[in-house]
């Protein structure tokens, strides 16, 4: 299934999600109630120390933000995509944490294991609990990555709190400079598509969550694509660990905001990262608009890649990354 037909009526997928979506949520209901755990369970962190390997902290407006801090080393940061959190890094963050770098991630505000706020599910919001973390963690000479989604959340916090705790940055398979099309931004994508996300997202979340991840985001729909059962799973559960809100209020915020004026305040060594068969942010529009924008980027296509380039090509990134923080 493309993103861009999921708004169609008469889209199979969207006829599943009316039929089947009581069926599958009780079905689907177990694993996570086995796997779901409460952020008010877990008490803030006032003092976070360096090496602890989950904890808490609390933004002005009193949100509790989830955050993972392995290793030691030069700090590197990680923004994740939507409907996610931080555990859709796993894989970049073990890997450099064994090569000596301090490795931290958080749950975006009703996403993961963080509170479920009502309100804040914009970029400038994002980007203000950003700048907490690095703030409470005194994070200096950091590099900061975000993957789609996050790669918004990285363009405004760099635009609203500079670069002054940063060494580096990246955005992979992101966002910016935007994705919804508009007279000055004509190679977007239509509004339509992201109304039919929001259609997805009212009539059955779980069953959107399952044909995104079983489609288009790893590119499961391509012929000869070999589909990971496991990938979806695991795609669908860190999807059906977020609020509603979040996600819901999430699509307007990852389409419609615009990076442009952000993109200007980039003056660190910057990695744009994107796969050309990415089918849910369409790299013309994103990947290679955004490199000619930042200053002194680095493009990098990876040929035939989809979106979730972080899992279907992982090794690849990881070595890029690791060559791009000693670089």
């Amino acid at each position: 299934m493309s993103l861009a037909n999921y708004q169609d009526p008469k889209c199979p997928a969207r006829r599943d999600v009316l039929a089947t979506g009581a069926a599958i949520a009780a079905a689907l209901a177990l694993p996570l109630a086995a796997v779901a755990s409460p952020a008010s369970a877990v008490p803030s962190t006032s003092n976070p120390q360096p090496g602890n390997s989950m904890s808490y902290i609390s933004t002005k407006d009193g949100t509790q933000i989830f955050y993972k801090d392995w290793g030691t080393g030069q700090p590197v940061v990680f923004s994740h995509g939507w409907p996610l959190n931080s555990d859709s890094w796993e894989s970049q963050m073990l890997f450099l944490a064994e090569r000596g770098y301090r490795v931290i991630a958080h749950d975006r505000r009703g996403h993961g294991r963080s509170s479920q706020s009502w309100g804040g599910h914009e970029m400038n919001t994002y980007a203000d609990d950003l700048a907490t973390l690095f703030e409470k963690l005194d994070l200096k000479g950091a590099a900061l990555f975000g993957f789609s989604t996050g790669g918004g959340e990285v363009a405004r916090y760099i635009g609203r709190h500079g670069t002054r705790r940063l060494a580096k940055a990246g955005l992979i398979s992101a966002v910016p400079p935007q994705m919804l099309k508009t007279a000055k931004n004509p190679g977007g994508l239509p509004m339509e598509v992201f109304d039919g996300l929001r259609a997805g997202e009212r009539a059955n979340r779980a069953q959107l969550y399952k044909d995104i991840a079983s489609g288009p985001f790893f590119g499961f729909n391509r012929p000869g694509a070999k589909p990971s059962p496991g990938l979806v799973d695991w795609f669908w559960m860190q999807g059906m660990l977020a609020s509603h809100k979040a996600t819901f209020d999430c699509i307007k915020a990852f389409s419609e905001t615009d990076f442009s004026e952000d993109l200007k305040k980039f003056d660190v060594p910057t990695l744009v990262l994107h796969g050309d068969d990415d089918q849910i942010v369409p790299i013309a529009a994103s990947a290679q608009a955004a490199a000619a924008q930042i200053a002194g980027s680095k493009l990098v296509v990876y040929p035939g890649a989809p979106h979730g380039l972080t899992d279907t090509h992982k090794d690849k990134l990881n070595a890029d990354l690791l060559a791009f923080l000693k670089s």
